[in-house]
């Protein structure tokens, strides 16, 4: 399924002749258009590896079907050293996909790109809006100062991990890691969130300190002692959302991603004739992506690509730490693999991450304006440390990045920089 070229039509039949005439004179124009084509297809050498899908179809959602999928994520999840009594994610199948005809235009004509490579204002104002700083910031402050006054097992991912029930109400996700740098990614990542103006689109997240004897955890004290989490352990309260969806990527990221085809980029050609709410998704998947590349983070969509060695199909199931809100927005979930343990595994997945990041050629223009002034101050880690140090009271506990990691974190900040603006030549 896809948004196909239109043929022009011929005119009406007239003398053999003057239709030869015709077609020679429409030669050198032809040639011309599919030279362009050919060349925006391939803006710069892609690293090998990566199967890629065709042109636009649109990946729904299956979670209503209550169907679950084949072994390919299982199979992902064995090269992470998980322990064999983690948690497996349900995979989802989402064999109906949604073709784009000419039967379902879009309800607005504007165009939904300005300037060649930004989504435009009206189609960025449709997006939901997440969580906001206000709410995000009451929330934290609560939960901080809240109790945990009870833990229970499943819903929240691995076997360590508890859902938790405040003593305010509400419920938080509690993500023991395996290794302290799996928290430190997801807090790392969470405040790199908030220096790119993305952050809305992740659950609010603290970090806590397990103490048995503490009054935060004084109502679980037996609860933990079954647990095997270690005193003194920092841990991560992630904000529980209710009614979450499953998400499966749309093209060109899933349509026909086991074909053997190298990754299309998401242009402003490729829009033409999307209905408005798979625009407002598309908004959120390029940020997503963007980040994704950032922070190294290979236990998403780059997790499904992997596996498609295996599973054929996984495209077309359930994308990996990626839910879909009630009113459409996507909710970036369990960024753990991001920037500390993403930028130990370099060498394996930017052939996957690198690809995925070309696929996109347009962006929100507070995003590309985010990454241009790091790029230009070369700034990308003394913002995320100065946020972090001032967001997090526990930062200290887990430390920063390296030097090293600084170093990448800056020369990914400049790769995506330089990509934006290649973008703009075509």
């Amino acid at each position: 399924s896809g948004v196909r070229m239109r043929r022009a039509r011929r005119a009406a039949p007239g003398p053999l002749p003057v239709l030869g005439l015709l077609l020679l004179g429409a030669l050198p124009g032809l040639w011309t258009v599919l030279l362009r084509r050919e060349a925006a297809a391939l803006p710069e050498p892609r690293p090998p590896g990566v199967q890629s899908p065709g042109r636009w179809g649109w990946g729904r959602s299956p979670a209503a079907r209550g169907e679950s999928g084949g072994g390919g994520q299982k199979t992902f999840r064995t090269l992470l050293a998980v322990p064999a009594a983690a948690t497996d994610r349900e995979e989802r199948d989402g064999e109906e996909r949604l073709a784009v005809t000419d039967s379902q235009p879009p309800a607005d004509t504007a165009s939904p790109v300005e300037r060649g490579i930004f989504w435009s204002r009206e189609l960025e104002e449709q997006v939901p809006p997440g969580f906001a700083a206000e709410e995000a910031a009451a929330w934290l402050s609560a939960a901080r100062a809240a109790r945990v006054a009870s833990l229970e097992r499943g819903g929240c991912g691995r076997s360590s991990n508890r859902l938790a029930r405040l003593s305010d109400g509400s419920r938080a996700c509690v993500r023991y890691g395996i290794n302290p740098e799996q928290i430190q990614g997801e807090a790392l990542s969470y405040h790199l969130a908030g220096v790119l103006g993305m952050q809305e689109r992740l659950p609010p997240m603290a970090l806590a300190l397990v103490e048995t004897r503490g009054q935060q955890w004084e109502p679980v004290r037996e609860e933990l002692r079954g647990s095997h989490w270690a005193e003194g352990a920092v841990v991560s309260l992630t904000r529980w959302v209710d009614n979450l969806t499953a998400v499966v990527a749309p093209a060109p990221w899933g349509a026909e991603a086991g074909a053997g085809r190298r990754l299309q980029p998401l242009s402003a050609g490729e829009l033409v004739g999307l209905p408005p709410s798979q625009l407002v998704e598309l908004v959120q998947w390029s940020d997503l992506i963007l980040f994704d590349y950032l922070t190294a983070n290979f236990d998403r969509l780059v997790s499904n690509l992997f596996s498609l060695q295996w599973d054929p199909r996984v495209m077309r199931r359930a994308t990996s730490n990626l839910l879909r809100a009630p009113d459409g927005g996507l909710v970036f979930m369990d960024n753990e693999a991001g920037l500390v343990h993403g930028y130990r595994l370099l060498a394996m997945w930017d052939p996957y991450n690198e690809p995925l990041l070309r696929s996109v050629c347009v962006f929100r223009e507070g995003t590309a304006r985010r990454v241009a002034e790091l790029h230009r101050r070369r700034s990308a880690a003394a913002e995320l440390r100065r946020r972090y140090r001032a967001r997090e009271p526990l930062w200290a506990r887990l430390g920063f990045l390296s030097e090293r990691q600084a170093e990448l974190l800056q020369a990914r900040v400049d790769f995506v920089h330089r990509h934006i603006a290649h973008c703009r030549a075509q």
